[in-house]
């Protein structure tokens, strides 16, 4: 047999994978992707007149926000929201990763058996099913205008976020030393403590510092709706049209959050 010729039982050609059956499946998704496209497009009908109108109205509103109110009735006005709305993730962030460490174990694969895994599971889907939004109208509904809502809602979000990442690393961790306790006689508690939890402390570190972060910018929001914290300040700017005042808010919000950023991501180098 010569070089040029195939050998039996092995490809001519190399061809790249694909998640497709075969090329009639993969441009009828391209055409259902498009043809949605499309569809969103006419649905949202964005009018040319409203886009034009819209950007006079923008131009007033931000030539009436310069220069931004720094008096200090404004400044301590900003000072007591920013706190109230810092406090809130911190307090929202110890009990809501608290509450999330025993759903990220119910969530992990190889860790619980079936039914407690579904149960785990179906947790963190309601809780990443609702934004902090949307959860902050109905405690405020529930509990009353306040930060107490606030940090309600930002607890029941925590879940669907902390608990999923963290479930993920457990499940990839080394089985060879989860055994290794096991054959020693440990107990499920033993099992958890010495064979998973040095495996995974590092990156639910970094976790519970990612989930601050994003707590400290959606304590922010959640005032909007009567939840507590800075949003309630800025939306009341807006309502007396003050708007000098509400772009010191938003620049006292886009402080914080960039303070926020740069001490998460230092710790989170120090921590892996």
């Amino acid at each position: 047999m010569s070089k040029s010729e195939p050998s039996a039982g092995y490809p001519t050609a190399w061809s790249r994978p694909s998640v497709f059956y075969n090329e009639y499946v993969k441009y009828g998704v391209y055409a259902a992707i498009l043809i949605f496209v499309l569809w969103s497009a006419w649905a949202v009908r964005p009018s040319w007149g409203r886009v034009v109108g819209g950007i006079d109205a923008a131009s007033i509103l931000v030539s009436t926000m310069f220069p931004p109110d720094l008096s200090p009735i404004a400044l301590e006005r900003t000072y007591g929201g920013m706190v109230e709305s810092i406090a809130m993730a911190f307090v929202a962030t110890a009990i809501g990763v608290v509450l999330s460490l025993p759903v990220a174990v119910m969530a992990a694969e190889n860790l619980v058996p079936r039914p407690v895994y579904y149960v785990g599971r179906g947790i963190v889907s309601i809780s990443r099913a609702l934004h902090e939004l949307v959860l902050a109208i109905i405690c405020v509904v529930a509990v009353g205008l306040g930060p107490l809502a606030g940090v309600i809602a930002l607890v029941f979000a925590t879940p669907g976020f902390f608990a999923k990442l963290l479930a993920e690393e457990l499940e990839d961790i080394d089985e060879g030393q989860v055994d290794a306790i096991r054959a020693s006689g440990g107990n499920t508690l033993q099992v958890l403590l010495y064979g998973v939890a040095p495996q995974v402390v590092p990156r639910m570190v970094g976790l519970i510092i990612y989930r601050w972060d994003i707590n400290i910018r959606a304590s922010t929001i959640v005032g909007i709706v009567g939840a507590g914290g800075i949003g309630v300040t800025l939306l009341n700017s807006f309502e007396r049209y003050e708007y000098d005042f509400a772009l010191t808010i938003i620049l006292a919000i886009i402080a914080v959050v960039m303070v926020g950023e740069i001490a998460s991501a230092i710790a989170r180098r120090r921590v892996q």
